[in-house]
């Protein structure tokens, strides 16, 4: 099952500077939840702070596990604004 995750930066408790201190380790876990096929793709946000990524686990507690692993995330340097479950559009098969 895929999710849908959107994160805003909490940059009223957080400076540029806690953020940069966390970016070597935080791009190492989302490579390692890359590796293990839970991180299907990533997105910087173009309207603020933050990202949007893709995931791909077995429930919706498979999913929360593997965001919590992010460094930003453990520390709640970021907001989940949302975390959708995604379903498959059907309307481009045989009718």
């Amino acid at each position: 099952m895929q999710f849908m995750v959107v994160m805003r930066r909490r940059s009223e408790r957080f400076t540029d500077e806690d953020f940069k201190a966390l970016v070597a380790e935080e791009q190492a876990e989302a490579r390692k939840l890359y590796m293990e096929g839970l991180l299907r793709q990533i997105w910087y946000r173009g309207d603020t702070g933050g990202g949007v990524l893709l995931l791909e686990a077995d429930d919706l507690d498979a999913a929360r596990a593997a965001i919590n692993r992010l460094p930003f995330v453990e520390r709640d340097m970021l907001e989940l604004t949302e975390f959708m479950p995604l379903k498959p559009f059907g309307g481009f098969g045989l009718r």
